[in-house]
C-alpha cells in the first residue's frame, strides 16, 4: 500500500459509490446484491477514513433523480440505509464520528428519519470525524431550496437583495458549515458529476476509479488521497495554494 504524507491528507472527501448494480449483474445476481455489498463497503471506507485522519467524509447515498429506479431496487437500498444506522450507531458514536444528513429527507420514511435524527442527536458532541450522507438529495435541488428561502428572507423585509452574496448562498444550503471538498472520488469509472455539490465542488480536485464500488478497498481510497497529493491546487491563480474550508 503506498504510503501517504500526513500532513497533506484532505480535510474533506466526498465521494460517488457508483457501479453497485454492474457489480451484481456482472455476477449474474439481482442488481439488489449489489447495494449489500455496496453498504458493507461503506463501513469499511468510513472506518478507513477515520484511521486516515480525513476530518470530513460525505457519501452520495441517494439522489433526488434515484426515486425514479425500479421499486425494488429503492425499497432495497432503503432497507440497506435503516439498517446501516441502526447497526452501525454504537461504532459511530464511540469512534468520535459525528453524523448527518443533507437533503431533502422529509421524502425518506417516517423510521428512516427518526433514526438520523437520534443518530445525529447522539453524536453531535463528536469531533474526529464528520460523516455527512446525501440523501434524497440533488445540487441543483440545493440550490433551488436556498434560492427560495433568500427570497422569502428579501420578501418578509429581513434581507435586502443587494446585500446577497456568495456568503449570503452558502448561508442557506442544507449544510452551511459544510466545507468544501479537496477531493472528489468516483468509482465505477464515470465521468460526471451526476448533481452532485454543484455549489461545494467549484475547485475541488476529481478522482476517477475505475473500481465498482463493492469492490472499492482502502487500498483504492489511499490510492485517490496519493494522487491528490501529487496535484498543485491554484484555485484559479498562479502557482499552488492553499483554501481554507467555505464560511
Amino acid at each position: 500500500m503506498q504510503r501517504l504524507d500526513s500532513s497533506k491528507i484532505p480535510r474533506h472527501v466526498a465521494i460517488i459509490p457508483d457501479g453497485n448494480g454492474r457489480w451484481a449483474e456482472s455476477r449474474g445476481l439481482p442488481r439488489v446484491a449489489g447495494y449489500r455489498n455496496g453498504a458493507d463497503v461503506v463501513r469499511e471506507v468510513v472506518r478507513a477514513a477515520h484511521e486516515l485522519g480525513i476530518q470530513w467524509l460525505t457519501f452520495y447515498a441517494f439522489s433526488t433523480e434515484n426515486w425514479a429506479r425500479p421499486r425494488e431496487e429503492v425499497d432495497a437500498v432503503m432497507n440497506y440505509l435503516e439498517e446501516y444506522l441502526e447497526r452501525d450507531a454504537d461504532e459511530l458514536a464511540s469512534n468520535g464520528i459525528r453524523v448527518d444528513a443533507i437533503g431533502r429527507l422529509q421524502d425518506l420514511s417516517p423510521r428512516i428519519q427518526t433514526l438520523l435524527r437520534e443518530l445525529a442527536a447522539r453524536t453531535r458532541s463528536n469531533d474526529e470525524m464528520r460523516l455527512v450522507f446525501a440523501l434524497s438529495y440533488g445540487g441543483r435541488t440545493e440550490i433551488t431550496d436556498a434560492v427560495r428561502a433568500i427570497a422569502r428572507a428579501v420578501e418578509q423585509g429581513q434581507l435586502d437583495a443587494e446585500a446577497i452574496d456568495e456568503k449570503c448562498v452558502q448561508a442557506h444550503l442544507y449544510a452551511p458549515d459544510l466545507p468544501e471538498p479537496d477531493l472528489l472520488i468516483r468509482t465505477g469509472g464515470e465521468l460526471r458529476l451526476s448533481n452532485f455539490l454543484l455549489w461545494q465542488v467549484a475547485y475541488t480536485e476529481l478522482w476517477k476509479s475505475d473500481v465498482l464500488w463493492p469492490d472499492f478497498t482502502k487500498g483504492d481510497l489511499v490510492e485517490a488521497l496519493s494522487a491528490f497529493q501529487q496535484r498543485e491546487r491554484r484555485f484559479g491563480r498562479t502557482g499552488a495554494q492553499t483554501r481554507g474550508p467555505a464560511t
